[in-house]
């Protein structure tokens, strides 16, 4: 099978380990970049475009597959999943749709919709300014939550609790949002929705992450996996364990839930990321992604659930019926976590080879490098990369991933120095 990973922007390396997973699934896998760096994949199987136009991609990728006969097109980056649409629309190749895929990526239109279609989700509103969201935030009642709508991997999204900090966070936010890494990947020319902020009304329960598909009216939830972070105003320190501590019950719910959402989405056949969280006992939804989710959540749903993302994304974007299953735990235990740093300019990573080379750890990917500016709340979300780690129970996954995350040794550069 011959498949197409497409970003309009090149999110660095960040997906390599991904398209190998790819290739080594037996996916024969050529790559394109409208914005990209050179030797990135092999030569035969890579191109760049040299711009993000929708227009100029389409046409490049179609000389490409009329050389090539692809099966299918891919990504796994939140910003490209227009794009993608987009091309495979006009391609002739199997994919969301153009009106699903916007209304996936764009969360204001996934609020209207799943309002329309009465799918569980918080109250919400699109605020212009400093006033219309002090307006929002009184009518639900604090606290609420400020997000993008074109945001990702929780880019400026804030828990709000009074009128002084949505005072202090939401200009900070209407103005980083023009400059998000997220906003500026996307595709050129394409009709993405309101760019903008919205107020949610606050959920006051734990939060679970799914690895899904939507497959001819079913969907199969492969995954669940239980966000263990001791929360804070931010969104982005995520700690996860699996299997889930949800009861079957309560499974069932979730299922019920994400279901809505989906056909709410218009979403028929495709891959999806759910993020579900508990208001007084019931499932919400946060969203649902039009892709796997990030970090390992690939790896802890083949390790704890024997659900395949990778392997589902491939059999998708060919329109071939996924290898999927209802949700089983395996019955081994895993956490996780983002490895946060201090703000500043990254001098060095250190990471000990007792902790590289651990049988314990099934996921170390180290994202930032020399040079790399990490940034903090409110002015950004950088992260140094992610680890995760195997045990008997959540105790001892946790109490070992924790330890190995504290040797991970982390210099900036000092002022005066260069990188």
């Amino acid at each position: 099978m011959k498949l197409l990973a497409l970003e309009a922007r090149q999110n660095a390396t960040y997906y390599q380990s991904r398209y190998q997973q790819v290739q080594d699934f037996g996916a024969e896998l050529y790559v394109l970049n409208g914005i990209g760096t050179p030797d990135f994949w092999p030569a035969d199987r890579y191109r760049v475009v040299g711009s993000q136009q929708i227009d100029d991609l389409i046409t490049e990728a179609k000389s490409w597959h009329e050389e090539e006969r692809f099966d299918g097109i891919i990504t796994f980056s939140e910003s490209a999943v227009t794009t993608v649409a987009a091309v495979a629309e006009a391609l002739g190749l199997p994919g969301v749709g153009a009106e699903a895929a916007r209304t996936s990526r764009n969360k204001l239109l996934m609020r209207e919709a799943h309002r329309a279609h009465n799918a569980p989700h918080p109250d919400f509103r699109f605020v212009a300014d400093l006033e219309e969201a002090l307006g929002a935030a009184v009518d639900f009642g604090y606290p609420v939550i400020l997000k993008p709508t074109l945001g990702a991997a929780s880019n400026f999204v804030f828990k709000i609790d009074d009128r002084e900090e949505m005072e202090e966070l939401f200009p900070q936010a209407l103005s980083g949002i023009e400059e998000m890494s997220w906003f500026a990947m996307e595709a050129h020319g394409l009709d993405l929705g309101p760019h903008g902020l919205l107020v949610e009304s606050f959920l006051d329960g734990e939060e679970f992450l799914i690895e899904a598909v939507a497959w001819d009216g079913e969907v199969y939830l492969g995954s669940i996996v239980d966000r263990i972070t001791v929360e804070g105003g931010t969104f982005d320190d995520d700690m996860h364990h699996a299997p889930t501590s949800l009861t079957p019950e309560q499974v069932a719910a979730v299922h019920r839930v994400v279901r809505a959402g989906a056909h709410a989405q218009g979403l028929r056949r495709s891959v999806m990321h759910a993020e579900i969280r508990f208001h007084r006992g019931e499932p919400y939804l946060l969203e649902i992604a039009i892709r796997p989710g990030g970090g390992g959540l690939d790896l802890i749903a083949q390790i704890t659930a024997s659900h395949n993302p990778i392997r589902a994304v491939m059999d998708v974007a060919r329109g071939s019926t996924p290898r999927v299953r209802h949700y089983r735990p395996t019955g081994v235990h895993v956490t996780a976590m983002c490895l946060i740093s201090d703000a500043g300019r990254i001098a060095s990573v250190d990471v000990p080879v007792d902790v590289a080379e651990s049988e314990r750890v099934f996921f170390l990917k180290v994202t930032a490098k020399p040079g790399d500016v990490i940034r903090r709340p409110p002015e950004g979300n950088s992260i140094l990369g992610f680890l995760g780690t195997t045990g008997t129970s959540l105790e001892d996954a946790r109490e070992t991933m924790l330890d190995y995350a504290s040797k991970i040794n982390v210099s900036f550069v000092q002022d005066g120095e260069t990188s």
